[in-house]
């Protein structure tokens, strides 16, 4: 991304560093809340949002999930292409019934495959940063660039995002946790095993990029590992391949369950296996027309996307931190959260009124290089700090809203109250 904005190699990579650090620490803080609430982040979302009101957020992880899709697609039907000449839409469509499929499957297995892919993507990748840091992975420099603010904002921004849209679904892993687990254990443990890798292949990814000479990612990553062994790149983009179809099938599964959920903010939904398969099915067939429709370079979409998942999460995200850290310090009834009669209501109107200020103010200073820059971004030079300008806003306002909040009131009423189904 960095690069193909005039970035060199060095300040790309201390921006994906410091927006990966960024985005890791919020995420590695909403890991924690799991093994304390033993709950899916969304559900303990409605806390602050309200039973119904927490739909807002939801829409804007689906929005975050099939983003990914239709990205992923983009990318793996464009590398195909490019270095194997198959047909785009073949392609796109096979790795699409293939996600699907795995998703359908279920949980077990997603995880089975991301537990596969670790171990032979590990030393694949092991091995194409020893040939970088030794000299024999081929390429010269194509695009040494130098320093742009707005470039190096922009790529921040999109690192930042990565971790953060991850944030969530992050706790549906770590809520199997004992209840016990320390909270520093599990923020430690998230925010290095997420940030380093995501950190190191924002590196390798940008020395492909000022390197090899490719606009694709994959076609890059084939041309510097058959430079190392012949054939070894092509195993390199496999293995991606594969890690990004599996990330596909999470994205669909993750979604499939927003959208029960969603529904199940207005009525009872206990979905069976046929409906979730249809909702998974439906989910597929929108995120590869997707993909088909927009086509493009595949850099540019990937850069609008995260951006975009940025704006719409990143006031979630601090006013659900807030709430959990500073306001209720991991203190809720947790019954109330499975009614809208409850202590937390239907509509959460601090929580609500909370994100769209602060989605509101980020606005003006919105950036998505090669689609929109937004007045004020403009002024300051097309550099992006709309996302930083939503997460002050929305926790700003958040903990006016609450002044006059009192944790141990609430604490009592619901446990005199107790609510109907």
């Amino acid at each position: 991304m960095g690069p193909s904005l005039g970035l060199s190699l060095g300040w790309t990579i201390l921006a994906g560093s410091l927006g990966v650090l960024i985005g890791t620490v919020f995420q590695a803080f909403h890991a924690s809340q799991g093994p304390t609430m033993g709950l899916p982040q969304m559900i303990q979302s409605r806390a602050q949002f309200g039973f119904r009101g927490v739909i807002v957020p939801l829409i804007a992880n689906l929005v975050s999930l099939v983003g990914y899709t239709v990205v992923a697609t983009i990318l793996i039907s464009q590398g195909a292409t490019g270095m194997w000449g198959v047909n785009g839409v073949g392609a796109a469509v096979l790795i699409s019934a293939v996600a699907a499929a795995v998703a359908i499957f279920g949980h077990g297995w997603v995880h089975g495959m991301f537990r596969l892919l670790f171990w032979i993507s590990l030393p694949l990748f092991l091995v194409l940063t020893a040939a970088i840091l030794t000299g024999h992975a081929g390429g010269v420099i194509h695009a040494s660039g130098g320093f742009n603010a707005a470039a190096f904002a922009t790529q921040l921004a999109a690192a930042a995002s990565f971790n953060i849209s991850a944030a969530p679904y992050v706790s549906d892993y770590t809520r199997y946790l004992p209840r016990r687990t320390h909270p520093l254990a599990v923020i430690s443990a998230v925010f290095f095993g997420s940030g380093t890798s995501a950190a190191w292949l924002i590196a390798l990814g940008a020395w492909l990029a000022t390197h090899m000479g490719a606009t694709d990612g994959l076609v890059a990553l084939r041309l510097s590992g058959d430079a190392i062994v012949p054939g070894f790149g092509s195993a390199l983009a496999a293995a991606s391949i594969s890690a990004l179809v599996a990330t596909m099938a999470m994205s669909a599964y993750s979604a499939m369950l927003t959208l029960v959920t969603m529904a199940d903010c207005f009525r009872p939904t206990l979905p069976g296996p046929r409906t979730k398969a249809s909702l998974v099915i439906a989910l597929a067939a929108a995120w590869t027309w997707g993909a088909l429709t927009l086509g493009g370079n595949a850099v540019t979409w990937v850069n609008a996307v995260l951006v975009g998942l940025l704006y719409g999460l990143a006031p979630w995200s601090a006013v659900n931190l807030i709430d959990f850290f500073v306001l209720r310090r991991g203190r809720y009834a947790l019954m109330d959260l499975f009614t809208p009669r409850g202590v937390y209501g239907a509509w959460g109107a601090r929580g609500l009124a909370a994100y769209f200020l602060g989605f509101a103010a980020s606005l003006p200073f919105f950036v998505a290089p090669g689609l929109y820059v937004a007045p004020l971004a403009r002024r300051l030079g097309g550099v992006d700090i709309g996302w930083l300008v939503s997460l002050a806003v929305s926790g700003v306002a958040y903990l006016i809203v609450s002044a006059r909040f009192d944790a141990e009131a609430e604490a009592a009423a619901a446990a005199r109250v107790a609510p109907g189904p």
